[in-house]
């Protein structure tokens, strides 16, 4: 019995993008060799030799002037656009982020689903935190990283992606410091594209996540994130992140300023309004467990921050810098 040889992988080629990333790095680009035609590394400033490194293992470097504020979104754009610049750039572009490390059967996967359906722009798989063992904000993010199978709203920061389509809808929104995927892919829904997440593993990331300090930088970024995109699409029909961003309001900001005003006021209602507190937490901890449903709550005071935050930087006619939480 003859089994067929698997179709040949079509030419794809790869943006990676980093901030100080060290050894990180050199894993990322490393699970790239033989996987893709080319790569091209796009620095945000770093200082720890990154340039040098990718530099040493061949890959085309394009580093960010520090004249205009860094964000991932920008690092996207111009590395997807040095691509452009390249003879016969592929069609296909794999898209990652410094910290990750490519799965060796994503390639094949991902391809051959886009191969199968024309009308997707954008494929992506598990993503997986390489120590969730580590810290249980390493597992949160694990955690976070699991969702569901099938035709999605967005991808995250690793995807695979057709290069014409992120071309047709402008690429990344540049000024936006974290949610620039989720906003991509609304655009890209709109031009009548499709965005799939597939059962297949894609990378493992690396966060080093270890303290309640980066893990509440993190939150606070995704609250930002939940306010600027409501901003800018609240009022399109997807709604884009307006529920996100009034859960953060109303269980991070509004419920806690009600219980202390009615402290004051009207004690007892004061007391009737903090038991909403214990009755979310055990409605979610029978979804999600106790303590990561304790975070989940907690986390909205985060959230909270960042929505006022950008909303006053708006106000005033300030943009607002990265949010890093190592």
């Amino acid at each position: 019995m003859t089994t067929e040889a698997p179709a040949p992988l079509p030419v794809i080629d790869a943006v990676v993008i980093g901030r100080n990333e060290g050894a990180r790095l050199i894993a990322c680009l490393d699970s790239l060799a033989g996987q893709v035609r080319r790569v091209v590394y796009v620095d945000s400033g770093s200082s720890d030799g990154s340039v040098a490194a990718a530099e040493a293992r061949g890959v085309e470097v394009v580093a960010l002037a520090m004249r205009h504020p860094f964000t991932a979104a920008r690092a996207r754009n111009a590395g997807l656009a040095r691509l452009a610049q390249m003879p016969e750039p592929a069609a296909l572009v794999q898209l990652m982020d410094g910290d990750c490390s490519l799965d060796p059967a994503w390639l094949a996967t991902a391809a051959a689903f886009m191969a199968e359906h024309p009308t997707v722009a954008v494929v992506c798989g598990r993503r997986r935190e390489r120590h969730p063992e580590a810290s249980f904000y390493n597992r949160l993010c694990d955690e976070e990283w699991d969702t569901p199978i099938g035709e999605a709203k967005a991808c995250g920061g690793d995807a695979l992606m057709r290069r014409a389509p992120l071309q047709e809808v402008g690429g990344y929104r540049e000024t936006l410091i974290a949610g620039e995927e989720p906003e991509l892919c609304l655009r890209l829904r709109r031009a009548g594209w499709q965005v799939w997440r597939l059962d297949a593993e894609m990378t493992l990331h690396d966060a080093q996540m270890t303290r309640f300090s980066q893990w509440w930088k993190r939150s606070r970024r995704a609250g930002h994130a939940f306010a600027e995109g409501a901003w800018l699409h609240g009022a399109s029909p997807e709604r884009h992140w307006v529920a996100e961003t009034r859960r953060a309001l109303l269980w991070g900001a509004g419920l806690p300023l009600a219980v202390l005003l009615f402290a004051v006021l009207v004690p007892p209602l004061a007391a009737l309004l903090a038991l909403a507190y214990p009755a979310q937490l055990g409605r979610l901890a029978g979804r999600m467990g106790l303590k990561r449903a304790a975070f989940s709550l907690m986390g909205k005071s985060a959230e909270a921050l960042g929505v006022i935050e950008f909303h006053l930087n708006r106000l005033r006619g300030r943009g607002r810098g990265l949010i890093e939480y190592k």
